[in-house]
This record gives C-alpha cells, sequence and structure tokens, in this order.
C-alpha cells in the first residue's frame, strides 16, 4: 500500500488508447503527472500525458525503466502480458492488483471466480477437446455462443451457435483454441455497474446504465437505466462484494444481463470501461477521476449523478458529424484524437444531458 499521492506524484498508465487518454486528463486536473507505456507510436494518451515510452511488452529495459520512473502504475486495457507485469512490480507497485487481471484475461478462470463467489452466471462449458467439444453440447445445449477464453473484445472472437455443425466449424474457425460455450441468455436488457474502492476499503458505485449493442459494440449508455428499484440495489450490492472480494483497488465495470429470473452476470472488467463514460458529464466526480483517487490513496467522491444522459459512441465516420453535434448546447463531446478513421473504431463519443 502507497501513501496518499502528493501533487506532482507520477502515475505511470500501461497502454496508450482513449482510456489512458482519459486518465490522463483526469490525474492532470488533480496535479498528477502520467507517463504512457505503450508499443504503438502516436497513440490518443500521448497527447495529454507528460512523458511517453514506446517500446513492447517484452522490452523489460524499457519497462524497468518506467517502473522506476513512477510512484505507483495502473493499466488501461486487462490483457497485459503477465512478464510485463514481472518485471514493473519489482520496482513499483501496480494496482488494480495483478489477481484481477489473471482472473478477467480468461473468461473460464472468470466464471469460476464469480461462481464460487455465488453470483449466478450463464451456464457454460470449457472447450479445450474433441472430448470437450461434445460434452459442452449436453451440458450447455443450443442456442449458444462460443467465446474464445482470453482477447475476445467488442463481439470478437466468438460465435452464435445453433447447432453441432456450426459449433464445430467456428471452433475451426478460432484455430481450436480454448474457448468456453454459453447458453444465449434470453434477457429483457444488458446493465452495467461502475464500481470503485480505494486502499482503505471504502466502496463506491455509481449508478447502473442501461447498454445497447450494435454489430458487437457498445452504441449507448442511457441513464437512468429502466429497471426496478431492487434491481438496481442487487446490480449496486453485487458489484461491491466482487470489488471486496478481490481486495481490489481502482475503477472495475461490471456487465449485467437482467432476466427474469434475476441478474446475471456476462463479465467484469478491472478498469475504467466505455459504459461508465456518460459520468463525465452526468457527475461531479467521474469514474477517470475516481479511479486516479483511488490509486493515489485519496478518498473517494460520492459519484452520485446530477443529470439524465444519454452516452453515444462515435463509431468510424460518425466522429465526421461533430460539427453538427457540436451546435448542440445539451451535448458534451469526446474525441480520443486518433488519425485514421476507421470502419468499427471508437473515435469519440458524445454525453446528452437529457432531463
Amino acid at each position: 500500500m502507497i501513501k496518499p499521492l502528493k501533487q506532482g506524484a507520477v502515475i505511470g498508465i500501461l497502454g496508450g488508447g482513449q482510456l489512458g487518454r482519459m486518465l490522463s486528463v483526469a490525474a492532470s486536473r488533480m496535479g498528477f503527472k502520467t507517463h504512457i507505456f505503450e508499443p504503438e507510436a502516436n497513440p490518443p494518451a500521448s497527447h495529454v500525458s507528460d512523458l511517453l515510452t514506446t517500446a513492447a511488452y517484452n522490452d523489460n529495459e524499457a519497462l524497468e525503466k518506467f517502473a522506476k520512473s513512477v510512484d505507483v502504475i495502473t493499466f488501461e486495457f486487462e490483457n497485459i502480458p503477465t512478464e510485463a507485469l514481472d518485471t514493473v512490480e519489482a520496482f513499483c507497485s501496480v494496482l488494480p492488483a495483478r489477481n484481477s487481471l489473471k482472473i478477467s484475461q480468461d473468461r473460464l478462470t472468470e466464471k469460476e471466480f464469480l461462481t464460487n463467489l455465488d453470483l449466478i452466471v450463464a451456464p457454460y462449458a470449457n472447450i479445450e477437446t474433441e472430448k470437450d467439444l461434445e460434452k459442452s453440447i449436453e451440458s450447455v445445449g443450443f442456442p449458444s455462443i462460443l467465446k474464445t477464453r482470453r482477447f475476445g473484445y467488442d463481439g470478437k472472437g466468438q460465435f452464435k451457435i445453433n447447432n453441432i455443425s456450426e459449433l464445430k466449424s467456428s471452433w475451426s474457425k478460432l484455430q481450436n483454441l480454448p474457448c468456453v460455450l454459453e447458453t444465449l441468455v434470453n434477457f429483457t436488457k444488458e446493465i452495467s455497474v461502475i464500481g470503485a474502492r480505494n486502499q482503505d476499503g471504502e466502496v463506491v458505485c455509481f449508478d447502473p446504465g442501461e447498454n445497447l449493442h450494435r454489430d458487437g459494440i457498445l452504441h449507448t449508455t442511457t441513464l437512468p437505466a429502466n429497471i426496478s428499484s431492487s434491481q438496481n440495489i442487487d446490480a449496486v450490492l453485487l458489484t461491491g462484494k466482487i470489488l471486496n472480494s478481490l481486495n481490489y483497488v481502482g475503477v472495475m465495470g461490471v456487465e449485467l444481463f437482467v432476466t427474469e429470473k434475476g441478474l446475471l452476470i456476462n463479465e467484469i472488467a478491472p478498469r475504467v470501461h466505455n459504459s461508465g463514460h456518460w459520468t463525465q458529464n452526468g457527475c461531479v466526480i467521474d469514474q477517470f477521476e475516481q479511479h486516479i483517487r483511488a490509486i493515489a490513496g485519496w478518498p473517494l467522491g460520492d459519484g452520485k449523478r446530477h443529470s439524465n444522459i444519454l452516452m453515444t459512441n462515435l463509431i468510424g465516420s460518425e466522429v465526421l458529424d461533430v460539427d453538427k453535434l457540436s451546435k448542440d448546447s445539451n451535448i458534451g463531446i469526446h474525441l480520443y484524437g486518433k488519425n485514421d478513421v476507421k470502419d468499427g473504431r471508437k473515435m469519440g463519443h458524445i454525453n446528452k444531458i437529457t432531463d
């Protein structure tokens, strides 16, 4: 555990994408400096950070130099190689701790962890061999979703399965990698909770947001979510249970399905989360400042929402509509500084106050 950071302290961030960019902005508002470590040149976070190291995650010399230059290290995505963490942890604390990364990096490990907490997930089966493939049909059935155990995001690395033929061909398309087969959940809506926990064990959760996806990518998050007060309370309580069980420090996103039988956990993300971007214009203290507060040893903000918000991701060419969007005084615009406009690429987001 580190002492509360003072002004001028340097926060190291593994990953230089848009989440690292917004973490850097939040840190600078609080008087901290940031040092980004990113393999790609000219990442979005480098435009607003104080320092940048451009090096691969297997460059131990660069990682060591980076770790020695900062006061605490955090990350903006969960698929950081274990070896890179081994290197930096020898010189500096990493928050959240790597146990949360280990769980979230593997869908099977994640589901087993949640099940051991007596939380509900979709029925699932592990697939590593042809025999597992046959057995999974008996325990999970159809329709179902085949997902790679590692490195899947925004709908990538997964297929909807309706029969044994599709299951076999889809597994082949995934190069017979370790996968999980999940029952296709009949849900009424998806919600997510952004929760935070600091080093003193203080837990604060933002209001659940209601999510809609398009082509496997989050399209909108609406606040307040159209759920009952009991569902709201249950979502917040189970998020707190996850945070406390991990002795977690930082912000976490928890995605949930609302079903007739109750709430079912889809996945957890041990970092600031796309579905929490609404907090930038809906709360005094947003998810990015909350994360910096947690890892810096500061008290958490209360996370109270002061406005109803519709967050919309700007995907690909949608970012070209900014001139039109800027004419609406109820819209907060957040662009990521990416030069190349590509289909399916998150270029920014907007938060519209809908009161």
